[in-house]
């Protein structure tokens, strides 16, 4: 039995997570501020990362086999966590994000491949982006904030690390149903049902997802491996905005409108302007048996289909 610390982990993959760990038979314990329980059988600190002394405070003399961090998104956190942490754990899981990818937040140069145009995916490999080489970015808004915030985060516990760290960057998220809190699914299975356009772009680029109980088992299975560095976790099979139209149009029973957006639009998820997709090969050369996108969408779909129609019956 190991000590694994859950930093967040209170809603959507994250719960997945801890109840995952605890039933494996470790000692599993959720650090929060406090907004939620944690599931029975599981520990509960109560802290605000961000206040280091709080934070020590919390944690007192305990230490951990791994810490599993849900919730970094700035390098002050990381900062924070890297101070707190060295000495009192012996592996360190951050959830990281394909945004680390995006070229539109990416400071110029961009190192990473060229779009292609109605081609296939464009994957990219965990060597094609050094955060401790990137220079800073300017950009504003929160697609910005967001992307510029992890990178600089994974750089932190790269920088003259304190303890074996890994980040997962984590594709897009989908299914779960109600835990699905990002309303992006439910986006296209509203607007399909009701013969509303899809806004997409003029290219089909594709990019990457995983399945919420696939980046749990992800992270969880991290936790327990000796490697190191980032790993890209992203189901085999990449996707276009129109290719997840088709399959939501075959649950709710209505073709699918499209929209044409210009540059600088707005658009639905997923429909990028760019190559975004990630390789997956380092986790999997590692161990790691990916599903595929094809085998898990339709159902996630349904999940999405059946919300939606049950809140129409009641409206």
């Amino acid at each position: 039995m190991n000590t694994i610390l859950v930093i967040g982990g209170s809603r959507y993959f994250g719960k997945s997570l801890v109840t995952k760990a605890r039933d494996a038979g470790h000692e599993v314990t959720l650090l929060n501020r406090g907004s939620s329980a944690p599931p029975s059988g599981v520990d509960r600190l109560v802290a605000d990362r961000d206040d280091e002394e709080a934070l020590r405070a919390a944690l007192g003399g305990r230490t951990f086999d791994t810490v599993i961090d849900q919730v970094c998104y700035t390098p002050q956190q990381a900062a924070v966590a890297r101070r707190v942490f060295a000495g009192r754990t012996g592996r360190y899981v951050m959830t990281s994000t394909m945004e680390v990818y995006d070229p539109a937040t990416l400071p110029a140069p961009a190192t990473l491949p060229a779009p292609v145009p109605g081609g296939g995916p464009v994957p990219v490999t965990e060597d094609s982006l050094d955060p401790l080489r990137a220079r800073a970015a300017r950009g504003h808004g929160p697609a910005f904030a967001y992307a510029d915030g992890k990178r600089r985060a994974e750089a932190v516990f790269l920088r003259d690390p304190v303890f074996p760290y890994v980040s997962v960057r984590a594709a897009h998220v989908l299914g779960g149903g109600r835990e699905d809190f990002t309303g992006r699914l439910a986006h296209y299975v509203e607007r399909i049902a009701a013969g509303t356009p899809v806004d997409v772009r003029e290219a089909p680029y594709t990019t990457s997802f995983i399945h919420h109980t696939e980046i749990a088992d992800l992270l969880y299975w991290a936790a327990g491996q000796s490697f190191t560095g980032p790993v890209n976790a992203a189901s085999h099979g990449a996707l276009d905005a129109r290719g997840l139209s088709e399959l939501v149009a075959e649950r709710v029973g209505r073709r699918p409108r499209y929209r044409v957006v210009g540059e600088g639009a707005e658009a639905s998820p997923f429909s990028f302007d760019r190559a975004y997709a990630m390789d997956n090969s380092r986790a999997a050369s590692l161990g790691f048996d990916f599903d595929r996108v094809s085998d898990w969408l339709p159902a996630a779909i349904a999940e999405a289909a059946a919300i939606a129609e049950a809140a129409a019956v009641g409206a």
